[in-house]
C-alpha cells in the first residue's frame, strides 16, 4: 500500500509524493535546493525550463510556453533564461556559472595586483599628524611645502 500523509491545509489524507493536494489543490511541500539544478533528463538546451518545472512543480511544457510568451515582452524571456542559466547550477550541490565566474574574476584580478600592500605603522602609530614622527618637516615649516632655501 502507497505510504500516505496528511495535507497541512485541509487535513485529508493524500499520498506522500504528491505535490498538489487532490482535496483543496493547494501546493505541498517546500523549496527543496536539490532540485534547483539543471541536468534533468528532460531539459533540452541549457537545462532552465526543466529545474524551473521541477523546483516549482509545474508541468515543462507551461513553463517553456512562459518563456515563449515572454520573448514578445521587450525579449524578457532570452534575457530571464539567460539569467537563470547564470544562476541555477548544472548538477545537484554544484557551483553556479555566475559562481565559477566571480571565482576566475578574483584569481585573474589577485594575479593581476598582486598580494595587498601591508601598511607598515610609524613610530608614533596611528592618528599622528604631519611631521609629529621622527624624520618630520622642521618646526615652523608649512605642511605640503618642501623646503626651500628660505627655511
Amino acid at each position: 500500500m502507497d505510504e500516505t500523509r496528511q495535507c497541512p491545509y485541509c487535513a485529508e489524507t493524500i499520498r506522500s509524493e504528491a505535490t498538489l493536494c487532490r482535496y483543496c489543490r493547494s501546493r505541498l511541500g517546500d523549496f527543496d535546493p536539490e532540485r534547483w539544478h539543471r541536468d534533468h533528463p528532460e531539459r533540452r538546451v541549457a537545462g532552465v525550463t526543466a529545474a524551473l518545472a521541477h523546483a516549482l512543480a509545474l508541468p515543462m511544457g507551461a513553463v517553456r510556453l512562459a518563456f515563449i510568451v515572454l520573448t514578445f515582452f521587450h525579449l524578457l524571456g532570452p534575457s530571464l533564461y539567460a539569467a537563470l542559466w547564470l544562476l541555477i547550477p548544472f548538477s545537484p550541490g554544484g557551483e553556479a556559472p555566475f559562481g565559477r565566474l566571480l571565482a576566475r574574476l578574483r584569481e585573474i584580478v589577485a594575479a593581476f595586483m598582486g598580494p595587498p600592500p601591508h601598511v607598515q605603522a610609524t613610530e608614533g602609530g596611528p592618528g599622528r599628524g604631519y611631521g609629529d614622527g621622527p624624520g618630520g618637516p622642521p618646526a615652523g615649516s608649512a605642511p605640503g611645502v618642501p623646503p626651500g632655501p628660505h627655511a
